[in-house]
Order: C-alpha cells, then structure tokens, then sequence
C-alpha cells in the first residue's frame, strides 16, 4: 500500500467503502443477517490474523485480553452490523450510511462519560447538527404512506447499530490504551463478533442453508476483502502520511457516496427536504472533524 499515491489510498477507501453500503444488500435476500454477518466476519477475521502473521506481531493472548477482543469484537463487528443489515431490509443503502455517520458524536459522549475525554462546543455544535440532519433525512420518509412503518423500523435499527456500535468503539479506546497491537485486536475482534452473530442467529431460531446465488458470493467476498481488509490497510497508510485529520475525510466522503449510489442502484428519489438533510448531516460532520482535538496517527488508527 504504501507505493500507491496518496490520493489513490484516498480513493480507494472512499470508493469501497461507499459500496459497501450496497453490497449488503446482496446479502440479506438470501441468508439471515445474523449469518450473513458471522461469515462475513469470519473470513475478514482470518485473513486479518494471517496479515498480522505475515507481519511478525504475536498472536498469542490470554483469556483477559482475549475477553477484551471480544468485547470489541460483539459489538462493534457483531451486533451492531446485524442492526445495519436488518436496517437495510426496510430503507435504502445510502439513508443508513448516512444515518451511520452520527456514530463520532456518539462515540465522542460516551468517552466523555466514561474517560473523561474533553469536548469543545464547536464539536458538540456540529454534532447537533449533524443529528439534525439525520432527523431530516429520516422525517419525510416515516411520514410516506404505505412505507412509513417499515421505516420507522429501519430508523430504530440504525439507531441501535450506532450505539452499539459506539460500545465497540470505546472498547477499543480502552484496549489501545492497554497497549493491544491493532491487526491481532483487530482480527480477533472480527472473529468474536463473527462468533457471537452466529450464537444470536441460533437463539433465535433462524434458518440456515449456504446461497447459491454468484451475486452473494461476490458481495461476501467484497465485503470482507476488500470493505475490511485492503480498505484499512489503505486508510492506515493514510494517516501515517497525513494524521487523523485530513485521513478523517474519508468519513465525510463515504455516506455522500453511499446516497449517490442509492440514487442509481436502487431507485431511490429522494425530497429536497432530505437532500438538504444530508448536507447538514454532512456539514455537521466536517465541523466536528475540524474541531476534534489533534491524535497521533498510531493512536487513532483503531477507529
């Protein structure tokens, strides 16, 4: 990764990670979400691991450290994407990518509860109108008749896959604070949420026979090779050049990207009142991307 440009680190990210909003969608038709996420996870777990071999970090843990890649792991890999893939079954790609990007807010009050982190009012300030914007994203679609139900219900799933996977990302704080090596967290945490989606399919009775459909395949492999794997390598060697920062954009760029390819993909035609809803959502998060407080680019490459 580190011969390509800096602007092709940044596109790649930008690019495969606004697909992968869309990819889902290939997944979910066939498969229920909750196994769909555990193989997922699985094969991005593994291959993870095998990098973080290649590279010469241990990979031997014991069980209180191995406890803490699974606290991460079930919730920021496990069940929170189940609520984004059950989210999806009833909006579009691009309104839940969108939705995701209040997770920094979020995450942000949950370390000033928990740790005490700092926040300035600039930053709370393009939170707000960051939630602003989601609300006026969301709004317009509820109020539609005959969908307003099963978009309501979308709303909720997204609602419960930021904030749990806000518990997964302070996990993580917390573990980088301990020291943990990122490729080994990473990848144990992807196999522990891959673990614990599969125990939540099986408690809940869910069925389970391997699709046949190319289109699934393909999309399993996108989105665990190339949405988890290549991407974080690009996005790493990113903030190694420019700092968390300017690497930041691509958290602007990707549910912008996301709502464009819900546009042609899906049939998706949106009000203007939602329109200008995502630009404040957008906003929103450039203001607070402005005002975060500078980190190292090692200690924010967990995010």
């Amino acid at each position: 990764m580190h011969r390509l440009a800096t602007w092709q680190l940044f596109a790649v990210c930008v690019l495969v990670w606004g697909t992968t909003w869309y990819a889902i969608t290939w997944q979910i038709a066939d498969l229920a979400p909750e196994f769909g996420v555990a193989l997922r996870f699985a094969l991005a777990g593994a291959v993870i691991l095998g990098v973080a071999a290649a590279r010469g970090e241990p990979l031997r843990f014991g069980p209180r450290k191995q406890a803490r890649f699974a606290l991460q792991g079930a919730f920021m890999y496990g069940v929170s994407y189940v609520c984004v893939y059950h989210a999806e079954q009833h909006v579009v790609s691009g309104l839940v990518a969108v939705g995701y990007s209040a997770s920094p807010l979020i995450v942000s009050l949950g370390a000033r509860a928990a740790f005490g982190t700092p926040l300035s009012g600039r930053f709370l300030a393009g939170g707000v109108a960051g939630l602003l914007g989601v609300a006026l994203i969301f709004g317009p679609e509820i109020a539609k008749a005959p969908a307003g139900a099963g978009t309501t219900l979308g709303a909720l799933f997204t609602v419960a896959a930021v904030m749990l996977s806000a518990v997964g990302s302070l996990s993580a704080s917390r573990n980088r604070h301990h020291g943990l090596p990122f490729w080994p967290a990473l990848g144990y945490g992807m196999l522990w949420g891959a673990l614990a989606s599969a125990l939540l399919a099986l408690a809940l009775g869910r069925p389970f026979a391997l699709p046949v459909a190319a289109g699934w395949w393909l999309s399993l492999l996108y989105l665990s090779i190339a949405g988890s794997v290549m991407t974080f390598a690009c996005y790493l060697t990113l903030q190694d050049r420019l700092g968390p920062g300017p690497a930041g954009t691509v958290g602007v760029m990707t549910p912008l990207l996301a709502l464009v390819v819900s546009l042609g993909l899906e049939g998706y035609r949106p009000e203007l009142v939602t329109l200008l809803g995502a630009a404040l959502a957008v906003a929103g998060n450039v203001a607070m991307l402005r005002a975060a407080p500078p980190v190292k680019p090692a200690a924010a490459a967990a995010e």
